[in-house]
């Protein structure tokens, strides 16, 4: 039998329900029955995007390769450009910029209790990189470090469960900039 997809879904759950909904005797038959209507739409709302992210996420990782000095190299596929990724993992760096260019660099995860020595690893990395921890699975820099960070995640496979964010204001920003003085 073939898969049903999210308008076929869709369009199943507005017939059966307007069929439901006519043969509702009672109000309170009526309101269950848009309540389950209504859960079901957002449950295929979620399939779906869940869906879309999988698909992103295998298709982001090109190739691994581990080099003779112990370094790995990761080449990434970034909006149809090949970009190499190539460090060794325990001399991974960022980089000063001549100029801070006023922006924050946030990684924000959440890894699964499951990969619970990946995420302390993780957070180990991005301690020894110089990142502030803002919250328990939160982190802050100042500077430019998208590579060092796509690097990370690749390495221990958790794409999905880490963001990264360019932010320009914080309210706390005064006490940031202190906590970075050395990197300014």
């Amino acid at each position: 039998m073939r898969k049903l997809g999210a308008i076929q879904r869709k369009l199943l759950i507005l017939l059966v329900g307007g069929i439901s909904l006519g043969l509702a005797g009672s109000l309170r038959q009526r309101y269950k029955t848009l309540r389950a209507i209504s859960s079901e739409w957002e449950r295929i709302n979620n399939d779906v995007l869940r869906e879309a992210i999988d698909s992103l996420y295998r298709n982001k990782m090109v190739d691994l390769k581990e080099n003779p000095d112990g370094s790995v190299k990761i080449i990434l596929l970034d909006k149809g450009k090949q970009r190499v990724l190539d460090y060794k993992l325990e001399n991974i760096q960022i980089k000063k910029l001549a100029r801070w260019d006023k922006l924050w660099r946030m990684v924000l995860f959440d890894i699964p209790t499951s990969k619970k020595k990946v995420r302390e690893a993780l957070r180990f990395h991005l301690k020894r990189l110089g990142f502030y921890q803002y919250q328990k699975s939160v982190f802050i820099h100042p500077h430019e470090c998208k590579n060092e960070i796509d690097f990370l995640v690749e390495f221990y496979g958790v794409r999905k469960y880490v963001r990264q964010l360019i932010v320009q204001d914080l309210d706390n920003q005064l006490y940031l900039k202190e906590i970075f003085k050395k990197l300014f």
